[in-house]
């Protein structure tokens, strides 16, 4: 479920229609407010206003309202990811944000991060159990944008965007699905050191 989202959150699905997004716009408040175990079609049907009958007609089952209402937040993650990445100056900054604002963004968001914390078998199977699908698809988000900034010529042609965007989003996961005992998550100024100690020096290609 959480691939087939993130896939479709990158290659921008078409838009929603309205009786879907007042139905997508319940789920969310739904879910955040009683977690996805919790909550039935009918939940939502009563909170958007809609009979149960109008609910199914337009979203089959509760499994798919839910991969509807997390490709929606992830479509909004990769949005504002691409607008916080373009204050910085330096490809070195745009790194370092990135990686600050896309942990803080997914462990802040009242539903993702919500339900890492309370329902985390709704997501980190999805991570690490699915044959590494997920990562994948994140995996070549983050190299096209390394690719992008390569023909910009702000990183070197040497460099193998697969592998650093590989290590890069391997680095972010396990932040996710495991929270560290040195790091605060909380304290943006640690997540900024550990990206410029760690991260921004992987854009320098390896010498042989």
């Amino acid at each position: 479920m959480l691939e087939r989202a993130f896939a479709e959150a990158v290659e921008r699905s078409e838009g929603e229609d309205e009786v879907i997004g007042r139905l997508l716009d319940a789920a969310y408040e739904q879910f955040c407010r009683m977690g996805i175990r919790r909550s039935t079609m009918e939940d939502v049907a009563r909170r958007a206003g809609m009979s149960r009958i109008t609910a199914y007609r337009r979203i089959a089952t509760k499994d798919a309202l839910v991969e509807q209402v997390v490709r929606r937040e992830f479509r909004r993650y990769f949005d504002q990811f691409l607008l916080d990445i373009r204050q910085a100056k330096t490809v070195g900054d745009r790194v370092v944000l990135g990686f600050v604002s896309s942990l803080q963004a997914i462990r802040r968001n009242p539903l993702i991060g919500g339900l890492m914390a309370t329902e985390p078998e709704m997501v980190v199977p999805s991570l690490i159990n699915d044959g590494g699908r997920t990562q994948a698809t994140v995996q070549r988000f983050v190299a096209g944008q390394l690719r992008a900034e390569q023909q910009a010529g702000n990183v070197s042609d040497e460099l193998n965007v697969e592998l650093v965007a590989e290590m890069m989003t391997r680095v972010s996961t396990s932040f996710l699905i495991s929270p560290s005992q040195v790091i605060d998550l909380d304290d943006d100024e640690q997540l900024r050191e550990v990206a410029r100690k760690f991260l921004v020096p992987m854009l320098e290609p390896v010498k042989s």
